[in-house]
């Protein structure tokens, strides 16, 4: 049989998809599961698909802000209650050197760190994450000063095609937003899933067991 698989697309700059990495990272029921995280360029996702920030439409803004307060309520996801100053960064070089430590060795687990620690900044402490002077010394403190400085310095070769190649492949996949989850599960079957309150179906698509609890009530 196949170890069920999900590969969560993500960028630092999307609430939601901190949501879903929270989650993926943090929850008992995903423990069997492997998780893959493929860090790409959310305006140059929206851009391939020709969507839009929700935040620039008229009453959508308002309700994205209340349903990403309900998500972190309901999965205890640290999370402030106003939206961050300046909102959205630019996250380019970010997700560049993002991209950089996803191909050193153990690239999976510093990269996993590097995201929380960059979405924990950011949602929870509003701190400027698209600025180099911010992130990286947030990246310092959780892979170390010689992983970092390696990934700053490939962040403009290698983390710039890997970026552009990661966002090409999510709108390959069919990706519009984020989070965007590609699940394999036992049988070899994949299947797609975009959003944080779509958990409860990746639960049922991978054969997993929800565990005692509100799970139920939250999806």
């Amino acid at each position: 049989m196949i170890t069920p698989t999900i590969q969560l697309y993500a960028d630092a700059v999307s609430p939601f998809a901190y949501l879903a990495f929270h989650v993926l990272r943090n929850d008992d029921v995903f423990r069997g599961v492997k998780i893959e995280y493929t860090p790409l360029y959310l305006p140059g996702l929206m851009h391939a698909c020709g969507n839009t920030t929700p935040m620039a439409i008229k009453n959508k803004d308002r309700w994205v802000e209340q349903e990403r307060l309900r998500w972190a309520r309901a999965f205890n996801v640290p999370m402030k209650l106003s939206i961050p100053p300046n909102f959205p960064p630019n996250t380019l070089h970010t997700m560049r050197a993002l991209c950089a430590i996803s191909l050193q060795p153990d690239g999976q687990e510093k990269l996993a760190r590097a995201l929380g620690a960059l979405y924990a900044a950011m949602w929870a402490a509003h701190e400027q994450i698209g600025n180099p002077r911010v992130f990286k010394p947030i990246l310092t403190q959780v892979l170390g000063k010689e992983s970092t400085k390696e990934a700053l310095a490939y962040s403009g070769t290698v983390g710039k095609s890997t970026l552009k190649a990661n966002t090409d492949k999510a709108f390959e996949d069919g990706a519009f937003g984020l989070p965007w989850m590609v699940c394999t599960n036992r049988k070899g079957q994949i299947e797609s899933f975009w959003g944080v309150d779509r958990l409860g179906e990746v639960l049922r698509f991978l054969s997993l067991e929800k565990p005692a609890g509100d799970w139920k009530s939250r999806l």
